[in-house]
């Protein structure tokens, strides 16, 4: 046994299998969510909340969660959120009430939380900086393996099961995780970390995130003009700025500002947030013009995106044997360069007469893009932070992730949406058909969504799919200008030298067998 605990490789078990819970666990739920509200009887805007309440309970705890595991320990913090996981996720499974769901998801995203930063943590600790390229691909992999499995997975419970089953089938996962933690992970932690709180900047990190996220996933529904969302999104600017001026000032801050001296740190930070918001933005427009426009199914939606998946399993495996011979700053740079010609390519594709193998082609290059990104800027994160600030950097990392995700929804969206508003009236017109007032708000949402209004003509509905393409293609040139303007930021930040940042001999480390 011995033997076995804290062997590099062994170690990297655990740690890829709760990370595959956590992304099998929020793929597989969208699937669910339609079976959810028909059988609790609940409202569009509950069910919304079952999945939002998640999110926001995740990202908020982030970088809390990475520096507990600083303080506490990262093998303790990692098997805590597992079982906190698997136990919230039967919880679910057996509630009846809408209510006590979202509660419970709320708690589910604390101890997702909890289970990520260390994650990246302990293999910082496992393996030594230069050697972090292979494990970080690995464990991409693994977490593009679940994320393209959820759907499927998740369509086949509901189908043959319930979708109580979705988050039952987490218990097995989290008790296999737990056993295989307890048997090869070591702990590591610093004898010298300090042992106080600082609730100050827990609350104003924790509202930042807060307001920013819900902002940004409220603004479809509401309205990007709606006071609502723009207080948010101020109340954001405000608590973040108050954040940044505590943690200048703290003694020992919750997250040292000076990570971001370090020019590989800042640009890791960087790119995450801009390939999530590529990353996350793209498939959800995407996926309105393929179910909606194209009308395909959901599960041959399901197919078409899972080339995408594929490409960044392959991809990611690739990144890490390149990153050993060229470091991380090629991958990361040409990955953007990648995303950013896809995303053009994908809008020419669907504006000039779509076929599915044009389709799957930019999917598959947006794959390669996005996976190489990924585990190139989490080597850069990871690597270039402190191994005593390791759970920080690791919960910084999941933090970008999660906002750039959901500023990449919610602007491209509003785009969308925006296009649509501009030219729907004009082409109505021209069709023969006068809308105003309430009659146009309705056919904007619709259009919206690529979906022809039950109360158009033929003429009318003749306008809507080359009306919601042109909103798309839009969205998708925008998310392209992003990956091309990324690119050139993280090109300037890698020009200089990387920040200084304190070696692991100036750290003294504990670790327990």
């Amino acid at each position: 046994m011995n033997r076995l605990r804290g062997h590099p490789w062994l170690t990297l078990a655990p740690l890829a299998l709760g990370g595959m819970m956590v992304s099998l666990d929020t793929t597989a739920v969208a699937v669910a969510q339609p079976d959810m509200q028909a059988d609790l009887g609940a409202s569009v805007g509950e069910i919304q909340w079952v999945t939002t309440g998640y999110l926001l309970a995740l990202a908020a705890m982030l970088v809390v969660a990475g520096k507990l595991g600083d303080r506490l320990g990262h093998r303790r913090v990692f098997l805590a959120g597992t079982a906190g996981f698997a136990a919230t996720s039967v919880a679910i499974g057996l509630s009846e009430g809408i209510a006590s769901i979202t509660a419970l998801r709320v708690a589910q995203g604390v101890f997702g939380a909890l289970m990520q930063p260390p994650t990246l943590a302990l293999l910082r600790a496992t393996f030594p900086a230069d050697r972090l390229n292979g494990p970080i691909a690995v464990r991409s992999g693994a977490l593009g393996i679940a994320t393209a499995a959820g759907p499927v997975v998740g369509g086949l419970l509901v189908q043959y099961s319930s979708w109580e089953s979705i988050f039952f089938i987490n218990l097995p996962l989290g008790i296999a995780a737990i056993a295989m933690g307890l048997l090869v992970l070591r702990e590591a932690r610093l004898d010298t970390a300090t042992r106080s709180s600082d609730p100050v900047a827990v609350f104003l990190l924790a509202g930042t995130l807060l307001a920013l996220l819900w902002g940004s996933v409220q603004a479809p529904e509401y309205g990007w003009g709606d006071v609502r969302i723009w207080g948010a999104l101020a109340g954001a600017c405000v608590l973040g700025a108050g954040f940044c001026v505590w943690e200048a000032r703290a003694p020992e801050p919750l997250v040292p500002l000076s990570l971001f001296r370090s020019a590989a740190f800042s640009a890791g930070v960087l790119l995450m947030v801009l390939v999530s918001f590529v990353m996350f933005g793209v498939p959800f427009v995407c996926t309105f013009f393929l179910q909606n426009v194209l009308g395909m199914s959901p599960v041959e939606c399901g197919v078409l995106v899972l080339w995408l998946t594929l490409a960044m399993v392959v991809a990611g495996i690739a990144t890490g044997l390149l990153m050993g011979r060229t470091g991380s700053r090629a991958p990361a740079l040409l990955g953007m360069v990648i995303t950013a010609v896809a995303a053009t390519g994908l809008a020419h594709a669907t504006g000039g007469g779509s076929s599915l193998g044009e389709l799957r082609l930019w999917f598959i290059v947006l794959g390669l893009g996005f996976s190489s990104v990924i585990v190139a800027s989490t080597h850069l994160i990871v690597a270039a932070a402190p191994l005593r600030h390791s759970g920080v950097a690791g919960g910084l990392q999941q933090t970008a992730m999660q906002v750039g995700g959901s500023l990449g929804t919610a602007v491209l969206g509003a785009v969308l949406v925006a296009r649509v508003d501009a030219l729907l009236p004009a082409r109505l017109a021209e069709s023969g058909t006068e809308l105003t007032g309430p009659e146009l708000d309705e056919a904007l949402r619709s259009v919206s969504l690529g979906i022809t209004p039950r109360s158009f003509g033929p003429g009318a509905a003749s306008v809507v799919p080359d009306t919601f393409v042109a909103g798309m293609d839009s969205a998708l040139l925008v998310s392209g200008a992003v990956a091309a303007l990324a690119a050139l930021a993280g090109w300037l930040l890698l020009r200089r030298p990387a920040g200084e940042v304190a070696s692991d001999a100036e750290i003294e480390v504990k670790t327990m067998a």
